[in-house]
């Protein structure tokens, strides 16, 4: 009995329904472009607003920074990401029919190569090279293994750069917009904003968490020391360029 026909044998109920499950975004979607777009908006005005507060910018010369800078940075980042995706699904087109190519001029070689990457993984060498014969029959299936043995992704898997533009866009917007509120709201207090753009950056840190085997205090305050490195650094360069200007 071939492996397909046991796993079409199997009931509903049976082990695999019981066990199922399901994995992660892993593939540079849209998570990696929130995660990399709230904590970029985050950093970036936090950082902002301390370096032109720090300056001894009036309130509303610190908001117009801040919008500039929220507005600036979520359209260069979706451009970023957008292009970046475009170009690595690009890149992997590219690869797979290189290795079309080669599936069509050298079957025995690419043949062999299957056989190889079963022997890698454990499988005897007679068996492996049934196996590789019969996966060869269809060039489609031949080819996606080679391109993920290879390549490591799978031609079916490519992100949306349209997904992860979005994504960064509204992300980078919401991070960055935090520092900022309490100056649109009539609060015109340094402290207040930093304080704001912390709890951001630990509440995103923590947020990310949820995807990695990390604690969340531990992603929420490494976030945190970031953002207070980069907000600290501007703040001190304002603070040296105001007293100067002055």
């Amino acid at each position: 009995m071939s492996a397909g026909t046991a796993a079409e044998e199997l009931p509903a109920d049976g082990p695999a329904a019981l066990h199922e499950h399901h994995h992660a975004d892993v593939s540079g979607g849209w998570l990696r472009a929130a995660v990399f777009g709230a904590m970029d908006g985050l950093v970036t005005n936090t950082a902002l607003v301390a370096g032109v507060g720090g300056g001894g910018a009036a309130p509303r010369a610190i908001v117009l920074t801040g919008v500039a800078g929220l507005v600036a940075g979520a359209i260069s980042m979706a451009l970023g990401e957008y292009t970046s995706v475009q170009t690595q699904n690009e890149q992997l087109e590219l690869e797979v029919a290189k290795e079309r190519r080669e599936l069509e001029r050298h079957p025995e070689e690419e043949l062999g190569e299957l056989v190889g990457m079963l022997r890698d993984r454990g499988v005897e060498e007679d068996l492996a090279r049934e196996v590789a014969t019969q996966l060869s029959r269809d060039p489609e299936v031949a080819l996606r293994l080679h391109v993920v043995a290879e390549l490591g992704m799978s031609p079916g898997d490519q992100p949306s750069p349209v997904t992860a533009a979005v994504s960064s866009f509204l992300t980078f917007s919401l991070g960055a917009v935090l520092p900022l509120l309490p100056y649109l709201f009539g609060l015109s207090l340094l402290w207040v904003a930093l304080l704001c753009g912390a709890v951001g950056l630990v509440a995103a840190g923590a947020l990310s968490s949820r995807f990695t085997p990390r604690p969340w205090w531990y992603a929420g305050l490494r976030q945190l020391l970031f953002g207070a490195v980069a907000a600290g650094a501007t703040y001190l360069i304002g603070a040296a360029i105001g007293v100067t200007a002055a």
